[in-house]
């Protein structure tokens, strides 16, 4: 990728093409896009071994919200090692789970009052599907078994998370394997045409919803959403009012609502929780990258007291028997009690307005430049898309290679270019970053 390159990433980067499957790679095309060893990280910045630099404007996969080496998640850690790494939480239990869950529910003003631990989204997510099932077994509503997502939604890559998943990239290969699942449509506000607003697509997604809930609702268990953003499949965002919508018809047609907060959650929006933004709250809630400041694989999903007293009782089949060796792993819940003491310490949610606005100007340039379409921005997340006609093949892959040698770290999702940074990025890292887009956008794109 660049010119200089020491021997030693040059056998990091053999070795590991020698010994490790990559995530959500087809490892084939690394031998025209060579891996980066990363060295170590520091703030927003990540080096390599041959002393290049790349300011991490994806948060290493949307996980890292304080930067790399954050001095207070690092003493905590270092604190938690020197009392428990770990003990299984079927039978015991420890202070960090209980502070964190005991944290998690005050934030959603009690409204949400039990949590239960896996280590990542994918298994947060099986955690929300098995649990609205199962309550429902244990109501009596044998029936109610079947669950709704958007189109083009995303939600892990599990084969319970796949059935509620409609990106054809991750799931065909595996639809077999999968239950398949209602899919609703999408409330796109980049579907607005004419005078249209983004809440009328709101309106019209909702009547699409309400015309399936009307015929099938005492089949279905849940509807699965991620609040204003559904991020994996280009950075799609919503009106506030659609979740508002979605609310209503969940109590009136008697099914849960899933709100998939693992990318969107723990301040990315605005709001700590994306859904505070429409005032509602959800039946359960999964959260994970962001929740540990990037640091642990760590994922929970909370729900109601209303939902957990259907599992209390002497049939031990009625109650939620999911298992991870690691759930609720203190070291894992330590570092998300540090995240949250840096987020009320530090005032974080009203800082990260000013970031935000300074984001938005410093990215205005994309609103003159005639190649970009559907500027779009919620909080600490900001995105665009190029035009068809400019886009060149293997677009993504050419621009993430031109923006690592303008050290940047942005991965496009298809023809949608974003960037969600750590919330500790600086005034001069932002213009670093625009900057950087600009001349790799320029780069890449057809004339």
């Amino acid at each position: 990728m660049n010119p200089k390159t020491s021997s030693l990433s040059q056998d990091l980067v053999e070795r590991s093409l020698a010994s490790v499957w990559h995530p959500c790679t087809q490892m084939k095309h690394h031998e025209q896009f060579p891996l980066v060893a990363i060295s170590h990280g520091k703030g927003a910045w990540l080096y390599d071994h041959d002393g290049n630099r790349y300011l991490d404007a994806i948060s290493s996969w949307w996980v890292n919200l304080f930067g790399h080496a954050n001095p207070s998640i690092n003493q905590a850690l270092k604190d938690q090692l020197d009392s428990l790494e770990h003990v299984m939480l079927a039978g015991f239990t420890h202070k960090p789970v209980v502070e964190l869950s005991e944290r998690l529910s005050a934030l959603t003003q009690h409204q949400l009052g039990h949590t239960f631990y896996a280590s990542d989204g994918a298994s947060a997510i099986e955690m929300a599907l098995k649990m609205s099932f199962h309550y429902w077994q244990n109501k009596g509503l044998l029936d109610k078994k079947e669950f709704i997502c958007l189109k083009n939604s995303y939600h892990g890559e599990t084969l319970g998370a796949l059935a509620v998943t409609d990106i054809a990239v991750f799931k065909e290969t595996y639809g077999p394997l999968t239950h398949p699942a209602h899919i609703v449509a999408n409330p796109d506000a980049r579907l607005a045409t004419g005078t249209q607003t983004a809440k009328d697509i709101a309106t019209s997604a909702l009547k699409n919803l309400e015309e399936l809930l009307s015929k099938q609702s005492k089949n279905i268990a849940a509807l699965i959403v991620e609040p204003l953003v559904q991020c994996a499949s280009g950075m799609v965002m919503h009106d506030p009012s659609y979740l508002q919508g979605i609310r209503k018809l969940c109590d009136q047609y008697q099914i849960h609502l899933i709100a998939d907060e693992i990318a969107v959650g723990c301040g990315r929006t605005g709001t700590f929780f994306a859904v505070e933004q429409a005032g509602i709250w959800p039946d359960f809630l999964a959260l994970s990258k962001g929740i540990s400041g990037g640091y642990l694989p760590l994922s929970l999903v909370m729900t109601t007291d209303e939902i957990y007293e259907a599992f209390y009782h002497q049939d031990v089949r009625k109650g939620f028997l999911h298992s991870h060796s690691y759930t609720g792993n203190p070291l894992a819940c330590r570092a998300a009690l540090a995240t949250l003491d840096i987020f009320e310490k530090e005032n974080i949610l009203e800082k990260n307005k000013v970031l935000a606005q300074q984001l938005a100007a410093a990215f205005a340039w994309t609103k003159e430049d005639e190649r970009i379409i559907h500027f779009r921005q919620a909080g600490m997340i900001l995105a665009f898309d190029i035009k068809a006609e400019h886009l060149c093949e293997n677009f993504a892959k050419e621009f993430f290679a031109h923006a690592l040698n303008q050290g940047v770290l942005v991965r496009p999702i298809g023809s949608t270019i974003y960037i969600m940074p750590p919330y500790i990025i600086s005034a001069d890292e932002i213009t670093h970053l625009s900057k950087g887009i600009q001349v790799s956008l320029n780069a890449t794109v057809k004339a």
